[in-house]
C-alpha cells in the first residue's frame, strides 16, 4: 500500500448499452465526461492508480524483490526522474481485523472504551503503545430518513392504514405522500426491480423501501379518487408463506424472539450442561485424592477407573455417535472472519465454490444471556446448509453421509467449562443447521485473552480439554472442533504438545475414565499469539503437527488393551482426527502445495478469500483466473444485492451494506491482477508499486482512497446518506488532505 498524493478519482456509473461512464472531475484532472468500455485498454493520458505524475514507457526488466509485487514494466508508474516509485507501506493487514475483533468484544460485553481495548494488564494509556495506523474507535454516522413513517403506514395501502395506538400523539409521519415527498431520499433505480421482492414477492420494508417505485402504483378507486398502493406477487410470495413477516429470504438458525426473551430473563435452562458441571464438581475431590496416591498399584488404578466409570453420567451422543465429517482436497474452507465474514459475503464465497463456511466468532456470555446481535451470527443462507462437494479424495470416516452434512459452522469464544457446556447447549437446541461448532483459541488480542479465552486457554491444556469434553457431552449430534495457534510466545511452540493431548487424551482424563476430549478436527494457524497477525506464517511448523497426528494413530493402537486405552465410544470420527492448515493462501498454488507438502487435510482461507473471494474458483479448477474489471465489478454488484436482502432496502438497510461492502473492498482493493504480474505465483504479502490497470475501471477498482471505494457502493447503492461515513481500519488509507493537494 502506498499513502502518497493522489488524483482525484473519477465518478464511475453504469452506462449505456454496458459501457461506463467516468467523471473525470477531480482537482488535478480538470472537467470532462467520457464513455468507455469496462474493458477497453487504457490509454496513458487517462488517470493512473494513486498519482498524477506522468506515465513513462520502458522496456527494463522487473527484478523480484521481496515484498513487492513484480508489476509488469508496462503497467508502472515512474517518477520525474524515470525511477519506479516502489514505496510501499509493508501494513500490518490483519492487526485491524485484530482492532475490529476487539471492538465486537467491547459491543457484545457491554463495554464503554474501545479506545483502550488492546492495552496489557495494569498499563496505562500511553501514546507509544496505541496500535499504529489503526482506527480503533470508528464511527460510520447515520441513515436514516428524515421523516420516520409511523409503523401503522409502512406496510399499508394508502386508505386503509392500521389504526395508530397513539393518534395525534404519535411522533411518527402519519401522511403518505408526505414522507414519500419529504421524508425520505428519492427511490433507487440501479435495480431494475427490489432485490427483496425479486425474490419474496413482497417487500417487508414497504413504504419504506428506497425500490418502492417497483414494487407499488397509484390505482384510481371507485369514487375516483387516486390511492397509492403496494403491490405483491402472489406466485412468489405462496413459496415464500412459511416465513416470518421479517425474516430474511432463504435464511435459516432464526431463533424466535420468545426464545431470546425466555434466555435473557433465564426462563430457559440448560439441563444438559448443569448436569455435566455438577458431575465435574462433584468428582474432583475424589479425582485429586485418587491421583495423590503414591505409586498407585495398576490393578488398584484400574479398579479406580471402573469405579469412575460406574459413577460417570452418560453423554446423550457420544463423540463416536456424533455426526461425522470429512475435509479433503476438494473442501477449501473460508476463514470465521471478524466483520468481513457476514452472510452476505459467506454466501458469495459459497457461489464461487467455497466448500465450508463458519460464523464470526460469537461471545458465549452474550448468547446465553439471548442478546439479539449476537444470535444474528448464527444465521445462515440456505446455499450454506447444502452438503459440501464429496469426492472421496481424503480419508473418509466410516459413517459419514455426504447427503446429511452442510457447509456452515459455528465458532464460540468461552473461557470456562460451565460457560462453554451452557453456549453450546442452547446453539444445538435452537439453530438446527450447523455442521460443527469450533472453539476458537486462536483470537489475540490482549482483552479476549485476560478474560481467559482465546489465545490464553493454549496454556491451559487441562481445562482446555475439560471445556471441550464438556462441549461434546452437551453438543447432541453436532461434532465438535478446535482452532488453535502455534503457541503464546514466539520460539515456543506448545501446539504439538496440545495436539497430543486433544487427540489421545490427558492422563488424568483417562485414568479417571472420562475419555479423550472428543474434538473431530483441529485447525492450526501457523502464528504464535505473541507474533499476532504478523510476519508469514509457518507451514513448516504445520507441517510437523500433521505428521505428529499420523504418529499418533501409530501410539493409539500401540495403547490397545492397556489401563491408558481410551474407550472407543469416546473417541471422534471413528479416530481419526482431522488437520487443518491456516495462514496466508493466497492461491491454488499455495493450496494444493500446502496439501503435498504439510500433509493437511484441507486449508482454512482467511486474508486470500478476502481480496479475492474467486480463490476457491481457481483451486477447483486448478489454475489462475485473470478476472477482468467487469467480472469484478458483478461481484459487488451480488454482494449488494445479498446485502440488501440481508438487511433491508430501506435507508437504513442501505446504510448497512454500504458499511460493509466498504469494509470488504478495503481488503479487494489491493488485488493485483494476474495480467499485470511478470511472474507467479502472487504473495499475500507484496505489495504493489505504483502501477496503472488495463482501464479505467481496473484503476478504479486499486485505488487505495476510501473515497473511490464510496463511489464503487453508489454505483449500485445510490449516493450516499449525507450523515455517512466511513472510516478504513487502516489510517493509512485515509489520505484525504494529500489527494485534495
Amino acid at each position: 500500500m502506498t499513502t502518497d498524493e493522489q488524483v482525484e478519482p473519477e465518478t464511475e456509473q453504469s452506462g449505456p448499452a454496458g459501457g461506463v461512464a467516468l467523471d473525470f472531475n477531480g482537482p488535478h484532472n480538470g472537467n470532462s465526461i467520457v464513455d468507455v468500455k469496462p474493458d477497453e485498454p487504457l490509454s496513458p493520458k487517462k488517470r493512473v492508480r494513486t498519482n498524477s505524475q506522468d506515465v513513462h514507457g520502458g522496456d527494463s526488466a522487473v527484478k523480484r524483490v521481496k515484498g513487492v509485487a513484480p508489476i509488469k514494466a508496462e503497467f508502472l508508474i515512474h517518477r520525474n526522474d524515470n525511477r519506479v516509485d516502489t514505496k510501499h507501506d509493508v501494513l500490518d493487514d490483519d492487526a485491524a481485523d485484530a482492532a475490529e475483533a476487539a471492538d465486537a468484544y467491547h459491543k457484545s460485553e457491554g463495554l464503554s472504551k474501545p479506545d483502550a481495548r488492546d492495552r496489557p494488564r495494569g498499563k496505562k494509556n500511553n501514546k507509544k503503545d496505541k496500535q499504529k495506523g489503526q482506527n480503533t474507535s470508528r464511527t460510520f454516522g447515520s441513515s436514516k430518513d428524515k421523516l420516520q413513517l409511523c409503523s401503522t403506514r409502512t406496510l399499508h395501502n394508502e386508505f386503509s392504514p392500521k389504526e395508530c395506538q397513539f393518534g395525534d400523539k404519535c411522533k411518527f409521519e402519519h401522511d403518505l405522500r408526505k414522507y414519500l415527498k419529504e421524508g425520505r431520499r428519492e427511490d433507487l433505480t440501479t435495480f431494475d426491480e427490489c432485490p427483496v421482492y425479486a425474490v419474496k414477492g413482497y417487500c417487508h420494508l414497504g413504504w419504506k423501501c428506497r425500490f418502492v417505485g417497483s414494487h407499488s402504483e397509484e390505482r384510481t378507486t371507485e369514487d375516483g379518487r387516486q390511492e397509492l398502493v403496494l403491490k405483491e406477487d402472489a406466485e412468489r410470495k405462496l413459496n415464500m408463506s412459511n416465513l416470518d413477516e421479517e425474516a430474511e429470504v432463504d435464511v435459516v438458525n432464526i431463533v424466535p424472539k420468545e426464545v431470546k426473551f425466555g434466555l435473557s430473563r433465564r426462563k430457559i435452562g440448560t439441563p444438559r450442561a448443569d448436569q455435566y458441571i455438577q458431575w465435574i464438581e462433584s468428582n474432583r475431590g475424589n479425582e485429586r485424592g485418587m491421583f495423590d496416591a503414591a505409586q498407585m498399584d495398576a490393578d488398584i488404578l484400574k479398579e479406580e477407573k471402573e469405579a469412575r466409570r460406574a459413577e460417570y453420567v452418560e453423554a446423550p451422543f457420544k463423540p463416536s455417535e456424533k455426526r461425522k465429517l470429512y475435509y479433503g482436497p476438494e473442501t477449501p474452507m473460508l476463514a470465521p472472519l471478524t466483520t468481513q465474514g457476514n452472510m452476505p459475503y459467506r454466501r458469495l464465497c459459497v457461489d464461487l465454490g467455497c466448500q465450508v463456511t463458519w460464523s464470526e466468532m460469537a461471545m458465549g456470555m452474550p448468547l446465553i444471556q439471548g442478546e439479539k446481535g449476537e444470535w444474528a451470527l448464527m444465521k445462515a443462507h440456505e446455499s450454506e446448509i447444502r452438503p459440501p462437494k464429496f469426492l472421496g479424495k481424503n480419508t473418509v470416516v466410516q459413517g459419514y453421509e455426504n447427503a446429511t452434512d452442510l457447509k456452515f459452522g459455528a465458532q464460540i469464544a468461552a473461557n470456562k467449562p460451565w460457560l462453554a457446556t451452557k453456549t453450546v447447549e442452547v446453539l444445538t437446541e435452537y439453530c438446527p443447521k450447523l455442521r460443527a461448532i469450533d472453539l476458537n483459541c486462536g483470537c489475540p488480542i490482549n482483552l479476549v485473552c485476560e478474560k481467559g479465552s482465546g489465545s490464553a486457554l493454549l496454556d491451559s491444556e487441562a481445562k482446555l480439554e475439560q471445556i471441550l469434553r464438556g462441549m461434546s457431552y452437551v453438543s447432541k449430534e453436532v461434532p465438535i472442533t478446535v482452532k488453535i495457534r502455534m503457541g503464546t510466545k514466539d520460539a515456543h511452540p506448545t501446539a504439538q504438545k496440545l495436539i497430543k493431548r486433544l487427540v489421545l487424551g490427558g492422563y488424568e482424563a483417562l485414568e479417571s475414565g472420562k475419555g479423550t476430549s472428543g474434538v473431530a478436527a483441529i485447525t492450526l494457524h501457523g502464528r504464535s499469539k505473541q507474533q499476532r497477525y504478523s510476519r508469514s506464517a509457518d507451514w513448516s511448523y504445520i507441517a510437523e503437527c500433521a505428521s505428529l497426528i499420523n504418529r499418533l494413530k501409530k501410539e493409539k493402537d500401540a495403547r490397545t488393551d492397556t489401563v491408558s486405552e481410551a474407550d472407543a465410544r469416546d473417541v471422534a470420527n471413528g479416530g481419526h482426527t482431522y488437520f487443518v492448515g491456516n495462514g496466508d493462501c493466497y492461491s491454488h498454488e499455495d493450496y494444493y502445495a500446502h496439501l503435498d507438502n504439510a500433509k493437511v487435510d484441507t486449508v482454512m482461507v482467511g486474508r486470500g478469500a478476502l481480496i479475492k473471494p474467486w480463490i476457491f474458483e481457481e483451486i477447483e479448477k486448478g489454475q489462475y483466473l485473470d478476472k477482468s474489471a467487469t467480472e469484478r465489478l458483478a461481484y459487488i454488484e451480488k454482494f449488494a444485492k445479498y446485502g440488501l436482502q440481508t438487511w433491508g432496502s430501506d435507508e437504513m438497510g442501505i446504510g448497512t451494506t454500504r458499511r460493509f461492502l466498504l469494509e470488504w473492498l478495503s481488503f479487494a482493493h489491493r488485488y493485483v491482477p494476474v495480467g499485470l504480474l511478470e511472474y507467479l505465483p502472487p504473495n499475500i504479502q507484496d505489495r504493489p508499486p505504483r502501477f496503472k490497470g488495463r482501464n479505467d475501471l481496473e484503476s478504479l477498482m486499486a485505488s487505495e482512497h476510501y473515497k473511490d471505494w464510496i463511489k464503487l457502493s453508489e454505483m449500485f447503492l445510490g449516493p450516499a446518506h449525507p450523515n455517512f461515513k466511513f472510516e478504513p481500519k487502516h489510517k493509512s488509507n485515509a489520505y484525504e488532505i494529500e489527494a485534495e493537494g
